[in-house]
């Protein structure tokens, strides 16, 4: 039997870790109670989200009564961008973002736009981050939030967030960043960071999809955008998924357990990637800032042939993406590199390679020469 392709998209989704599978299973079918029952089943799932809230706000150093648990990243950012705009609509109306936002901050903001709200969308340089200082300019007296995501999810750059934040804070205005591509990566601290609000989702550090958490630094004024019940302080209504929400505060641990470690080990991977690719191929370009960029990702441009076509063609020995899993089928240019000024061919060209913690050197040297004797083929 062939070996399956070599999965190169951790930035996607990455696999379920074992000990957060195995974690999960009991809340299946023996600790199956509501955590809001009073009996001993709720008891032990209400014990059990506590356990997970400690462990993901300990993965951002925050405090536990400061996590909300939501049921994706999408969901969470939507929660911090709207629920804030409910919270100050009436007296601050205009929101700050920047060009490479992900779908799920783009489109809030969007439809704010569409209800009265004034929107300011900062550019990015030709390696896909802000200017503090245009960040800090854009903001107004009726700013209500400016929203920068913490590492873009196509080419890995790394925003500089805390420099943003000692400029704009000082305004009096509330930071909102999108961290669901650098938890678990890299070193995350919100006090450090100067945010009010953060997102992470599971499925991007080896728990399962469907669950994710939004920070709200305690203070921060935010409304529910769903209506229930009062779970998760009020903000999200639902009875609790305490399955994942266990699996998630399992797989916040073991990233926990594995930083910085892992962030050594991500970079060697990738960057072992890059160097062998950049012998074989003339004229490969790397997309993103060469240094302030996740550990694990490589965003490269493959001159004179279609990146879509390439991973066509390797498709037996390598899976990877164009870009964002979101609109990844999309044959139009992707707007992280139209933003970033890069030309038509490009970005015609461009391929984004993500490793993870199962990824070996082995399959690194594998998928290489597999990328490389496709680029000759075409």
């Amino acid at each position: 039997m062939n070996n399956p392709p070599i999965y190169l998209d951790y930035n996607a989704t990455t696999p379920v870790a074992l000990d957060v599978a195995d974690a999960i299973q009991p809340f299946l079918d023996v600790h199956f109670g509501n955590p809001s029952s009073s009996h001993v089943y709720g008891w032990s799932a209400r014990q059990a989200v506590a356990t997970a809230r400690a462990s993901v706000a300990a993965l951002i150093h925050a405090e536990s009564d400061e996590i909300v648990f939501t049921g994706s990243a999408t969901e969470a950012n939507n929660l911090a961008l709207l629920g804030v705009a409910r919270a100050l609509g009436q007296t601050k109306r205009h929101l700050v973002i920047s060009a490479i936002e992900h779908p799920s901050v783009m489109q809030p903001a969007l439809h704010l736009r569409e209800m009265g709200w004034e929107l300011t969308v900062v550019a990015v340089d030709n390696y896909g981050r802000v200017d503090p200082q245009a960040v800090a300019s854009a903001v107004r007296p009726d700013t209500a939030l400016v929203s920068i995501m913490h590492a873009n999810n196509e080419v890995g750059t790394i925003q500089p967030i805390a420099e943003i934040a000692r400029l704009i804070k000082p305004m009096g205005v509330l930071f909102h960043t999108d961290a669901a591509q650098s938890a678990g990566k890299i070193e995350l601290d919100v006090d450090a960071l100067g945010i009010d609000l953060l997102t992470l989702a599971g499925h991007k550090f080896y728990a399962t999809k469907g669950v994710a958490a939004l920070y709200v630094r305690t203070g921060t004024p935010i409304k529910p955008i769903l209506f229930g019940a009062d779970q998760e302080c009020g903000l999200r209504p639902g009875t609790e998924n305490v399955a994942l929400i266990v699996g998630l505060g399992v797989a916040a641990r073991l990233a926990r357990e594995h930083l910085p470690a892992a962030t050594v080990k991500l970079r060697a991977l990738r960057d072992m990637m890059h160097d062998r690719l950049a012998a074989a191929v003339p004229g490969l370009v790397l997309n993103g800032h060469p240094t302030e960029r996740l550990p694990n990702t490589l965003h490269v441009s493959f001159p004179g042939i279609s990146g879509r076509d390439l991973l066509s063609r390797v498709a037996g020995q390598v899976a990877a993406s164009v870009g964002s899993a979101c609109h990844s089928e999309a044959d139009a240019v992707s707007g992280v590199l139209a933003a970033m000024r890069c030309g038509a061919d490009r970005a015609r060209g461009a391929v984004r390679l993500s490793v993870g913690w199962m990824t070996t050197p082995e399959e690194i040297a594998i998928a290489a020469t597999a990328l490389s004797e496709g680029v000759t083929d075409l």
